[in-house]
């Protein structure tokens, strides 16, 4: 008996004539609460609820003896109780397509861009999607140049690679990701912009961007005055989006700014669903949720292309141990980070190469490079500790050797490393010219032997 009433509840929900319906029966804050849906909407699944200004969409995200309770895509002003609540017919899914290059996009895939509406593939794709297996994925594949000098020597990236970029808040995020944008080597570049300021975006198309990094790109943009749903679901359906271009056997650059906003998101989300805060009033999903959304991409199968990843952590209060930061740097495969001492020396993109690290290396680079490499950093790593005594002038030329060195590298490098934003150089050119500046320095560089 119970196998049949199962097998009637299913054929009711995926019906076309069917009309399953029930009744809000409270709303406290984000949360709202539906009676009359128990059997048919499940967690994940999506409805509209009817309310005097209109229908609102809303996902559930968790359930009781009192009901089903159900956050909003919008807002649920005007909605009261005993308002109609409906399955919707709208899945988590989308159907990406080429046309989409060079559009923008908000979290559900309606178009923000006033170019019309957008061509859908023949596909759908579920935007909430499961990692791919490990033993289906190959090995992280050769490098990928990025025109961004001190990327491509210190901490280089790879085809497939996932890296993090860990920075407070106006150190310089947005910019460093128009630059990878810009002069990456990859098919397709997919952007996020999760939780993003609303004036910024405009700004960021036009201005970082440009139509340069347009024309390869797709965007997709949530502002942070939209429900947590909605930022959520950005990251998501960028993943997804970018999935579509790597089954195709295209090299993919996924960019996602911001997965704090992420996490930001998901943290309202449980509370208002009832989860116990954790970590700085963190809930446990939100812990789950993000190895879910970052090991989507990496390297694809034998048949796909790579999606080779960049998600930026705005790091709270530039504390490098806070939860998500600490999080996302067990899961990625190297972190940039970004020093606010450095930005405000002038020097841009404001990577502090001491504490930023590919996990690419040394394989990334050739021998020649990577002694190139060693060297630089070496040096540049003694002209650190040293500083505080050359400022204050405690250090005395001629004492060292090595340290006299390292202090005429630091100038050259400084100059060398600073870049702006339209700059690109071949990673070639920036090897060449470091181990120049090294040589002129006086500073030792043992190249392999032959």
């Amino acid at each position: 008996m119970h196998t049949l009433f199962s097998e009637l509840s299913s054929i009711s929900r995926t019906s076309p004539d069917a009309r399953i319906e029930g009744r809000v029966a409270s709303v406290l804050g984000l949360t709202l609460t539906v009676t009359g849906l128990e059997r048919a909407l499940g967690i994940g699944a999506r409805c509209v609820v009817h309310g005097a200004r209109g229908p609102v969409l809303g996902e559930a995200v968790g359930m009781s003896d009192k009901g089903t309770q159900v956050l909003p895509f919008g807002q649920w002003d005007g909605v009261v109780i005993g308002d109609r609540v409906a399955l919707s017919p709208e899945g988590g899914s989308l159907r990406p397509d080429d046309s989409w290059i060079g559009r923008v996009l908000g979290p559900l895939g309606a178009p923000l861009d006033g170019l019309g509406p957008l061509h859908e593939g023949p596909q759908a794709r579920a935007v909430k999607a499961a990692p791919p297996r490990a033993f289906d994925r190959r090995r992280v594949g050769p490098k990928l140049e990025t025109g961004i000098r001190a990327v491509d020597i210190f901490t280089p990236l790879c085809r497939g690679q996932r890296m993090g970029v860990f920075a407070g808040s106006g150190v310089g995020k947005s910019t460093l990701m128009a630059m990878l944008a810009r002069g990456a080597e990859a098919d397709v570049i997919v952007i996020g912009l999760v939780g993003e300021r609303g004036r910024e975006v405009q700004d960021f198309i036009q201005g970082d961007l440009g139509p340069e990094g347009m024309a390869r790109a797709v965007l997709i943009v949530s502002t942070g005055d939209e429900p947590p749903l909605m930022r959520r679901q950005a990251a998501w359906t960028a993943t997804a989006v970018a999935e579509h271009f790597r089954d195709q056997g295209k090299q993919v650059l996924l960019l996602i700014d911001s997965v704090t906003r992420f996490a930001m998101a998901q943290r309202e989300i449980g509370l208002a669903g009832g989860e116990p805060p954790t970590q700085r009033g963190y809930p446990p999903t939100t812990f789950a949720e993000l190895p879910q959304l970052l090991e989507r991409s990496g390297p694809g199968s034998a048949a796909q292309g790579d999606i080779t990843a960049l998600y930026t952590v705005l790091v709270d209060g530039d504390d490098m141990n806070e939860p998500i930061a600490d999080t996302v740097r067990g899961i990625m495969d190297g972190h940039v980070v970004l020093d606010r001492r450095i930005a405000e020396r002038g020097r841009y993109p404001a990577i502090d190469l001491q504490k930023s690290i590919s996990r690419m290396l040394p394989d990334c680079h050739s021998p020649a490079e990577y002694a190139v490499l060693r060297a630089a950093r070496g040096a540049l790593a003694r002209h650190a500790d040293m500083e505080e005594l050359i400022r204050i002038g405690a250090y005395k030329p001629g004492t060292d050797a090595e340290v006299d060195a390292a202090i005429s590298l630091s100038g050259p490098a400084e100059e060398m490393l600073t870049q702006r934003k339209g700059e690109a150089t071949s990673a070639d050119q920036a090897f060449g010219a470091l181990y120049a500046a090294l040589g002129e320095a006086g500073v030792a560089v043992q190249m392999p032997q032959d």
